[in-house]
C-alpha cells in the first residue's frame, strides 16, 4: 500500500468523524490510567458502568490507595480479572502518590513502571490524555492494520512501529481512536461489514463480504 492510499483512507476516517475520542469516561488523566488498567481482557461498557460508581467516591490516587483492594473490590468486581487489577491499581496508586507527586506522569517509561501499565495502557494514556502522536495497538487495530494491509506486522509491536512511521503525520494524532472504532464496528473480527465500509475500495482484504 503506497502513501496516496494510506491517506485517502484516512481522510475518510476523519471526514467520518472529525473528533474522535475514547469510549472509556474520564474527566482526569488519573481517571484514563485507572479506566485503561480495568478494561484489559474487558469491554468498556463494563468499566464505564464500574467508574461511574467508583470515580465520585474515590477518583484521586490518595482516594483509591485509602479504599484499599478490598474496598476497591466491591466497586469493580463485575468486570473480568478484578483481583488482580484491584492489587495492581492499589498498588499504582501508591507509587504515584510516593514517586509523582500524585501526578500521572507523561513518559512511557514512568508509565510502563507503574503495577498492571503495560506499553498498549501506557500510549492509550500518552495519546488521549496527553496528546501525544503514539499509537496503542490492540486486537481491534492489529486486525485493521493487518486486513486492509495499511500495516501489516507479526506482532503489535511491529505494528505500532509501522503505524507511526506510515502515518501521514496530519493523522497520526487521531489514528488510533479512528482505526479502533473502525475494527469495533465496522471490520469485526468474524465477518467484516465489507459492504457498508467507508474504505473497501482502498482495502487489499481478499475475503470480502457483501454486507
Amino acid at each position: 500500500m503506497n502513501k496516496d492510499i494510506r491517506t485517502e483512507i484516512f481522510s475518510r476516517l476523519r471526514n467520518a468523524n472529525p473528533n474522535p475520542e475514547t469510549e472509556l469516561e474520564y474527566d482526569s488523566p488519573f481517571e484514563l490510567l485507572v479506566a485503561v488498567t480495568l478494561s484489559a481482557q474487558a469491554t468498556d461498557v463494563s468499566v464505564n458502568k464500574a467508574t461511574r460508581k467508583l470515580f465520585p467516591v474515590a477518583n484521586t490516587p490518595e482516594a483509591i490507595y485509602k479504599l484499599g483492594e478490598e474496598g476497591l473490590k466491591q466497586y469493580i468486581k463485575t468486570i473480568g480479572l478484578y483481583n488482580s487489577k484491584a492489587k495492581n491499581v492499589v498498588a499504582a496508586c501508591k507509587m504515584l502518590i510516593e514517586l509523582h507527586n500524585s501526578e500521572v506522569p507523561q513518559s512511557r517509561d514512568a508509565l510502563e513502571a507503574l503495577p498492571g501499565v503495560g506499553r498498549k495502557t501506557a500510549n492509550v494514556v500518552l495519546n488521549t490524555a496527553f496528546r501525544q502522536p503514539v499509537m496503542a495497538v490492540d486486537t481491534h487495530i492489529f486486525r485493521v492494520s493487518n486486513r486492509t494491509k495499511i500495516a501489516p506486522g507479526k506482532d503489535v509491536l511491529e505494528v505500532e512501529k509501522r503505524l507511526v512511521r506510515l502515518t501521514p503525520k496530519e493523522f497520526l494524532m487521531d489514528a488510533h481512536h479512528w482505526l479502533i472504532l473502525h475494527g469495533r464496528y465496522t471490520c469485526v473480527a468474524r465477518k467484516p461489514k465489507c459492504g457498508s465500509c467507508i474504505i473497501e475500495d482502498l482495502c487489499e482484504f481478499k475475503q470480502k463480504t457483501a454486507d
